[in-house]
């Protein structure tokens, strides 16, 4: 258990964010990508709703976004699985084994919709299909609901329990094996732009400071592209 106080880092809270327990692991990067999923859900159910199902050239760039969300989501959630859960699994009690046991089964329930949100954007990339547009806005409700829920549980309690059980090096450790390993370049010129979108100023530049200057070198260069893409895909959005 972790007793001293004095080097703690500074947790910081994004918008939506429902705690930021104090520790010796700065957990900035996960909640830079619990603010993303948050932001990404919330914009997609609006522009599911909003979209018109005749412009192809929205529906399009939305099934590409999609992706990008998805595979960020994926990834984010494997890592957990296979590193993160099983690590605080050997290292906790049963009332946290409880909630890891939890966060696995949240994980299991999240991703059948998912799917179903996958196969919709999909197809009114190619059909202008209202049935389907109507159906996809009712999933994504329903996505937004359960991930919301999902992080919620995370940050009052998971997280919790890795404040208590883990140092900063052993987070960065697994970090490195479970979060980063495998990662393409070309998936951290997609990632970087994506997970920085819409973070208030004075927050990125926080994080900025803490990540490290590189990201915020690609941020300035991927930027441009990224937020052209977005205004095509929810310029229905207001």
């Amino acid at each position: 258990m972790t007793t001293t106080t004095h080097a703690w880092p500074e947790q910081l809270t994004f918008p939506g964010q429902t705690a930021a327990h104090p520790g010796p692991v700065d957990m900035v990067m996960m909640y830079v990508m619990h603010h993303a999923f948050r932001r990404d859900l919330a914009a997609f159910a609006e522009a599911a709703r909003s979209t018109p199902v005749h412009d192809r050239r929205s529906w399009r760039a939305l099934a590409e976004r999609w992706d990008l969300f998805a595979e960020v989501l994926h990834h984010h959630h494997s890592g957990e699985d296979a590193g993160l859960w099983p690590l605080l699994m050997e290292r906790t009690n049963d009332e946290g084994r409880a909630v890891l046991e939890a966060m696995e089964a949240e994980h299991a329930e999240i991703d059948p919709v998912l799917q179903s949100c996958a196969a919709g954007f999909a197809r009114l990339s190619t059909h202008a299909d209202e049935d389907t547009r109507a159906a996809l806005a009712v999933r994504l409700c329903a996505a937004k609901e359960s991930l919301g829920r999902h992080l919620r549980h995370e940050e009052t309690e998971a997280i919790a329990i890795i404040q208590d059980v883990m140092t900063q090096q052993e987070w960065e450790r697994l970090e490195a094996e479970h979060f980063r390993r495998g990662m393409a370049f070309a998936q951290v010129l997609k990632i970087v732009p994506w997970a920085a979108h819409d973070v208030p100023g004075p927050l990125r530049r926080q994080v900025f400071g803490k990540s490290g200057r590189p990201n915020e070198i690609l941020w300035r260069l991927t930027r441009p592209g990224f937020e052209r893409r977005e205004r095509v895909a929810f310029r229905h959005v207001r």
